[in-house]
């Protein structure tokens, strides 16, 4: 299959990876404990993975382009630095709409930001696959691990919010289209540019991802045992990752 091929069926394949909470629901589990005692395991296991990923794939395959130049980790720490920006103006736009009179501003602001996430994510994986095929494999599979818990997260907030389930899978559903959007963007604009700068920034945006978005996530629990099974699931995650690394080379 071409580039384009791979690009337009990940793309597909992650938007309908926005219907399990719905999957959820239909099968009656669809409950918040339900989806806690899901998240969690998921979460430390998408952590390791995102970060082995980033630091085992992406990072040795930049730098094969690159070499050992300042500039590869310039575009590393830009790819970090575009997240944490993001995230922080999600986080203001959240506070300052916080005192306002309107209806589920944080369903909203969720699906503002996972446009943005996604057309980022899809610029990332697009941009792998034009480089070498197997890269883009990894790259979109590690995004699959990041989104499996976070799409469950996204419909429970926006049913939380007050959305009905159908507004919450509707909007859920949109949410990911940019994703293949920002593909496709990458596959048009490696014809005219040269898009292997797309590696070293999803390295670093998949190294905040897992950083700062998901470790704290499962480092917060007082009982030991919890945190023990977090951290032995965020070393298979980095684990698999190291498999795939020597079985590729």
């Amino acid at each position: 299959m071409s580039p384009l091929g791979w690009i337009i069926t990940a793309g597909v394949v992650m938007a309908l990876i926005s219907l399990e909470g719905g999957l959820l629901y239909l099968f009656g589990l669809g409950g918040d404990n339900t989806l806690k005692r899901l998240m969690r395991p998921l979460v430390a296991l998408a952590a390791g993975t995102m970060i082995g990923g980033a630091l085992l794939h992406m990072m040795p395959e930049g730098l094969e382009s690159y070499g050992n130049s300042l500039s590869f980790f310039i575009w590393v720490a830009a790819g970090f630095s575009l997240f944490f920006a993001l995230e922080q103006l999600i986080h203001w736009h959240h506070c300052n709409r916080a005192s306002a009179v309107c209806k589920d501003p944080m369903g909203y602001l969720v699906i503002v930001g996972d446009c943005l996430h996604h057309l980022l994510a899809g610029l990332a994986v697009g941009g792998a696959f034009v480089v070498d095929i197997r890269l883009g494999i990894t790259i979109w599979l590690l995004a699959v691990a990041h989104e499996v818990p976070k799409e469950l997260g996204d419909f429970a907030v926006l049913v939380h919010s007050g959305w009905s389930r159908r507004q919450a899978l509707l909007y859920n559903f949109l949410s990911d289209l940019p994703f293949l959007a920002g593909g496709l963007l990458a596959w048009f604009g490696s014809h005219s540019i040269d898009v292997t700068f797309l590696v070293p920034m999803a390295a670093g945006q998949f190294i905040y991802i897992g950083a700062s978005d998901l470790v704290p996530e499962i480092n917060r629990h007082e009982k030991l045992g919890v945190n023990i099974i977090n951290f032995l699931l965020f070393i298979l995650g980095i684990s698999f990752m190291a498999v795939i690394a020597v079985v590729k080379h």
